[in-house]
């Protein structure tokens, strides 16, 4: 194998093939990254038996062929090398790579032993890169941490025509993104349960591009738990986590009875002032009435904060308590201007959604459902 490839082109190649490199391999060949000189292009590929990855960049080749090489150690160079074209050769049991002055050599590992790439189920639709990325940022903060709650630390995506819906928890807080897509059958009705982080980073690294197919297997189905995401010449493919999700949404209350509005930006600002007295066990009260929101945290002889700001109320005045690190989270989701928060109950959950001003439109696509903190707790 022998060819130049553009500096910055092999760089992000290599590092967003690399990403899926798992850092303690089972076997070593899963430290690799298949490289494979076509006509014009190199085709780069890692799997970790769970995740796949495959980028195709263009490339003047001069001799096809195919090695396994480190590919952290591959990314690593790549990024540190000058912005310069970069020529890449088998020598033996070796791999050259030469750019300007600068010349590594890097052991070949046994590329005969590296596991085939799984193939990418049915194309199910397309989706916009930026739409796509925006909702999963959204959806991912609920999602658990506890690895041994593997359900909980995954995304539904539930799919009814040209419905798309994303949704997480972790037991404490839900955050349900509803959007638009374009599937290849309009009566397509199925789900798909994936891991948060390797969705976030399937949605992150894909921002550059216009539209992101999503190829996946109706529900209905037994022989495939896969999906799969390409675009701009990269492919990625990942299993499903095993499992039936929790009927989640049934938590939105049906009615509400107290509406309160207050801008988000100002709330994010006074929550994270006022936190910085609040370790992560104590909570944030906040009394509601018409026209002032009062926060405050910290009691007896710790330290205490309070703030007021402008609120709207729709209904009786209401006193909560929320985990102020949750709370952020929430906020920071919303996009719109305003926050509308509906409650029920001060012991009940409550319900953050955007508004675009006091008394205008509500904008109901993301849904954060936020668990109160007993006060006593």
């Amino acid at each position: 194998m022998k060819l130049r490839v553009d500096r910055d082109v092999l760089a992000e190649a290599v590092t967003w093939t690399a990403r899926s490199v798992p850092a303690r391999p089972p076997v070593p060949v899963l430290a690799g990254v298949r490289l494979e000189a076509t006509r014009a292009s190199l085709i780069l590929a890692s799997f970790d038996y769970e995740v796949s990855a495959r980028c195709e960049v263009a490339a003047e080749v001069e001799e096809e062929g195919v090695v396994l090489v480190s590919g952290r150690l591959l990314a690593d160079i790549a990024k540190a090398l000058p912005s310069k074209p970069v020529d890449l050769e088998v020598e033996g049991t070796k791999v050259a790579v030469s750019c300007g002055a600068a010349h590594f050599s890097l052991a070949a590992m046994a590329a005969d032993d590296y596991p085939d790439l799984p193939a990418m189920p049915a194309v199910a639709g397309t989706v916009d890169a930026h739409d796509l990325a925006r909702a999963v940022s959204q959806v991912s903060i609920a999602a658990s941490r506890d690895e041994t709650l593997p359900l909980l630390t995954s995304v539904q995506m539930e799919v009814d025509g040209e419905s798309l819906t994303l949704m997480a928890t972790d037991r404490y807080r839900l955050a349900v993104r509803d959007m638009t897509w374009s599937p290849q059958d309009d009566g397509l009705s199925t789900h798909a349960l994936l891991k948060a982080r390797t969705l976030s980073d399937v949605a992150k690294s894909l921002t550059s591009t216009g539209e992101v197919t999503v190829a996946l297997t109706d529900s209905g189905s037994t022989t495939s738990s896969l999906i799969g995401f390409e675009a701009g010449g990269r492919r990625t493919t990942s299993l499903l986590t095993d499992g039936d999700y929790p009927p989640v949404l049934r938590l939105f209350p049906e009615t509400t009875t107290i509406h309160a509005t207050v801008g988000r930006e100002e709330l994010m600002g006074a929550v994270r002032r006022v936190s910085l007295v609040a370790d992560r066990s104590t909570p944030i009260h906040m009394a509601f009435s018409e026209g002032t929101l009062t926060l405050d945290a910290g009691q007896g002889d710790d330290a205490q904060a309070s703030e007021q700001l402008v609120a709207h109320l729709d209904g009786e005045d209401i006193t909560t308590a929320f985990n102020p690190g949750y709370l952020i989270d929430g906020l920071g989701a919303i996009t719109q201007p305003y926050v509308k928060v509906d409650f029920t109950h001060p012991s009940k959950p409550a319900v953050l959604t955007g508004m675009s001003a006091i008394g205008g439109e509500e904008d109901t696509s993301f849904r954060y459902l936020l668990m109160p903190i007993r006060f006593g707790a």
